[in-house]
């Protein structure tokens, strides 16, 4: 029975990925800085510091640590948080295999589709470069470095580019339901921004994938292979959810004033392919916006 040991595992895509992994047998610890009970460990990844008993014999560490993206305002504190959770759960584990010796068979560390910029039309693969230079680029690319310097220790790395998750517990589609429900279709700007999404179950799968064949490793992008426009996505949800609703725009001046530098969050288009993944052998199981969000919502 493989063990997986997993930072992170609290969170929206850390909780599914659990259980997931126990539904195949797998036997799973937890990093967090309040362990309660049997399998959770105690780390602190602002010292550096963790319970490396978690190691022992451990075949797989996932690392989906680090503060949100998008649940404050970008100050210039927030803004140090979001890439130093990154960077110092990363350097926290690298550190406990040098010093332990200990060298998983697979190191899997999150990413995301920020790290290609406001990339508009074109169509993103893995070997692109950031289109410009902003703070989501820098943080991605900090944290990719960072999965990096585990791959130097000799460790089998892969880094997933994640986008946008959808699930009904929480993340970006939660948010688009609220509106909704009052009849409100809100998208933003001129409604025609790319949007890659993909299933959580589908990214808790990208993880698994990765563990169980030895051949993946380096950069994937983790969406589904059809991106939708934002407004199309926020048509797709209110069918979905068979809610008639009032279609408008918010209008791209007021997402800047009201959220600032992180409105790129969601005004900016990635329209990224999924085509390395495909090649590969991964397997969908939610490839269609429609089937997807039929089985969230």
């Amino acid at each position: 029975m493989p063990t997986v040991l997993l930072a992170g595992g609290t969170g929206l895509i850390g909780t599914r990925l659990a259980e997931m992994l126990r539904a195949k047998a797998y036997s799973v610890r937890i990093l967090t800085r309040t362990p309660k009970q049997a399998g959770q460990f105690a780390w602190n990844p602002s010292a550096g510091t963790m319970d490396e008993a978690a190691l022992q014999d451990v075949d797989f560490v996932v690392n989906l640590a680090g503060a949100g993206i998008a649940e404050r305002r970008w100050t210039n504190a927030r803004k140090r948080e979001i890439v130093d959770s990154r960077l110092r759960s990363a350097h926290t584990l690298r550190d406990a295999f040098q010093r332990t010796g200990w060298r998983p068979k697979a190191y899997l560390s999150a990413s995301a589709i920020g790290y290609y910029g406001n990339s508009g039309e074109r169509l993103m693969t893995e070997a692109d470069s950031p289109v410009e230079q902003s703070f989501m680029v820098e943080c991605c690319k900090q944290w990719e470095q960072a999965a990096d310097e585990i791959a130097q220790l000799g460790v089998r790395t892969v880094k997933f580019r994640i986008g946008i998750v959808l699930a009904k517990e929480g993340g970006a589609l939660a948010e688009f339901v609220k509106p909704l429900r009052l009849g409100i279709g809100g998208y933003f700007g001129n409604g025609q921004a790319w949007y890659s999404w993909i299933h959580r179950d589908d990214v808790c799968r990208f993880f698994i994938w990765a563990m169980e064949h030895k051949a993946v490793e380096g950069v994937f992008n983790a969406v589904a292979p059809q991106p939708a426009r934002n407004k199309d996505l926020i048509k797709s949800i209110a069918s979905a959810l068979r809610q008639p609703a009032l279609f408008i725009p918010a209008p791209t001046f007021g997402l800047h004033m009201v959220f600032g530098e992180m409105s790129a969050a969601i005004l900016n288009s990635n329209r990224v392919s999924a085509e390395k993944a495909l090649k590969a052998g991964f397997e969908y199981e939610f490839p269609a916006l429609d089937e997807a969000l039929k089985q969230i919502l």
